[in-house]
């Protein structure tokens, strides 16, 4: 959203306008009776920072203006009655992925909102990754259409061709193809490096060299498996039920409104979705 629109006390609030518009839209879209959103407070205080420190070292702390209108993102999901996800050593993704292992203990099928390929890793046969901007959802085929590999092999392949955006440098020399076809092969990184003296034998370009940088470097894979694997066990509500949509606060949703200084349009579509 442009940067054109601010609070009553002339904050910037650009990202909740456009973040309020997309969570109105997609609640008016799939009417879902359980709902969740993650957010992130663990930048700098993951458990996975403890076990490598220069974990996501490359990206830059949001600054004061979009941390604050973060806050209000939150006010604004609590009040329309979703549940909010949030925790200070657990990820967004390790409180969505623990989300969805609760829900699939209880036979509930889960749709992911997000285009990020790490949640590959989470879908069953039942759920589904939906790429709203682009409308695009798949299941665990998908996934292997798009990575070569099958969910269970996801956290494997990132930790041997690595993940920039998360600042995971992977196996050095490993790309995503290699990587998709050593797992291709060997079924998981265990395996693989168990078996590294069949690699120079496999129809793969610079095969020799292959097994080598793993032999130098399989016990770094096996650290960044512990990072790209994402974790089934936060703190998140538990049940079937756990994550029903309650009716909202019609109140703070109107103190928001005001503060927030949304325009009609957003005002009343608000109102009906509190019914």
């Amino acid at each position: 959203m442009p940067d054109e629109f601010h609070d009553a006390e002339g904050h910037p609030a650009n990202a909740v306008h456009g973040y309020t518009r997309f969570l109105c839209e997609l609640l008016e879209k799939a009417r879902p009776e359980r709902l969740a959103v993650a957010f992130d407070a663990s930048l700098t205080s993951s458990f996975r920072n403890a076990i490598y420190p220069p974990y996501k070292a490359n990206r830059e702390l949001p600054p004061p203006d979009l941390e604050r209108q973060f806050v209000l993102c939150r006010e604004v999901t609590a009040a329309l009655g979703i549940p909010v996800l949030i925790d200070h050593s657990y990820e967004a993704d390790d409180l969505i992925g623990s989300a969805l292992w609760n829900l699939r203990a209880h036979g509930v099928p889960a749709v992911i909102v997000s285009a990020d390929k790490d949640f590959g890793q989470l879908l069953g046969e039942r759920d589904e990754q939906w790429d709203y901007a682009r409308n695009l959802r798949w299941g665990p085929a998908g996934v292997h259409e798009k990575l070569g590999v099958h969910p269970h092999q996801v956290a494997d392949y990132l930790a041997l061709c690595g993940d920039a955006v998360d600042n995971i440098p992977g196996v050095p020399g490993i790309g995503a193809k290699t990587a998709a076809a050593l797992l291709g092969h060997f079924g998981n990184l265990e395996a693989l490096l168990e078996r590294i003296d069949e690699i120079p034998f496999l129809r793969l370009r610079g095969a020799a060299s292959c097994a080598a940088k793993l032999r130098e470097h399989g016990e770094q894979a096996l650290l960044y498996r512990r990072l790209t694997r994402i974790a089934l066990d936060a703190p998140v509500p538990e049940g079937a039920d756990a994550l029903r949509r309650t009716r909202g606060d019609a109140a703070a949703l109107d103190a928001l409104c005001e503060r927030l200084r949304f325009g009609p349009l957003t005002r009343t579509r608000i109102k009906e979705l509190l019914g």
